[in-house]
């Protein structure tokens, strides 16, 4: 017997006996396993979710729906931006159509384009309340990814109905297949010095507006 033998031995000895693996797996009677849902009412919910995206210094507004274009045109005003083909045609005032930029599948536009544009507005397929994370996966009301992550703003609508407590839940809601875009506030990172850097992959700005 070798040394590492003897060690191992010694280290399996002392440990006690291993369990099967289906044994393992199989969780004891009466013990906790992981929370699939929060529990949180509709209030609960937009509360905790604008908590954590103006803590990661989004802004946001809640509005009624008769009030969603007013709120969009409030911060588009004066901009040229892109929005994706799918977008509903009630979100954007008419005041707002001459400067729009459509993106589709079919017809993308350019990245140099995109780059050159003031804003991108989109909806979202879900947001996941503790943690402040608004997910798009690519919808017709998305569009492409490149479109969300180019313009250095993004005007971003969250319907109230699409909002989870917990992460099982929010992923319970998607398709896991499709190309999915996690933003947990405006794009930021930290340097050495730990020195808040924002725009570094993504809209140095992120308006939530959350439609109830």
């Amino acid at each position: 017997m070798s040394a590492r033998e003897d060690i191992l031995g010694r280290v399996r000895e002392a440990l006690g006996r291993e369990p099967d693996v289906e044994e393992s797996l199989v969780q004891p009677s009466g013990s906790v396993g992981y929370r699939t849902a929060s529990g949180l009412d509709e209030d609960a919910l937009v509360e905790l979710l604008v908590d954590r995206l103006e803590d990661y210094k989004a802004r946001v507004e809640v509005v009624g729906r008769e009030s969603l274009a007013d709120a969009i045109r409030a911060r588009l005003d004066g901009k040229r931006f892109v929005a994706p083909e799918g977008l509903p045609r009630g979100w954007l005032h008419p005041s707002l159509v001459e400067n729009r930029v459509t993106d589709s599948h079919e017809a993308p536009v350019a990245v140099g384009r995109l780059d050159a544009l003031d804003a991108v507005v989109t909806s979202s397929a879900v947001s996941i309340a503790e943690t402040g994370t608004i997910v798009l996966d690519g919808s017709p009301d998305q569009g492409r990814r490149a479109i969300s992550l180019v313009p250095d703003h993004h005007v971003c609508v969250v319907p109230v109905e699409t909002i989870v407590g917990i992460v099982p839940e929010g992923f319970a809601r998607l398709d896991v297949t499709r190309p999915l875009t996690l933003i947990s506030g405006p794009s930021a990172t930290s340097d050495i010095e730990l020195e808040r850097i924002e725009g570094v992959h993504g809209p140095r700005t992120l308006d939530v507006i959350i439609v109830r």
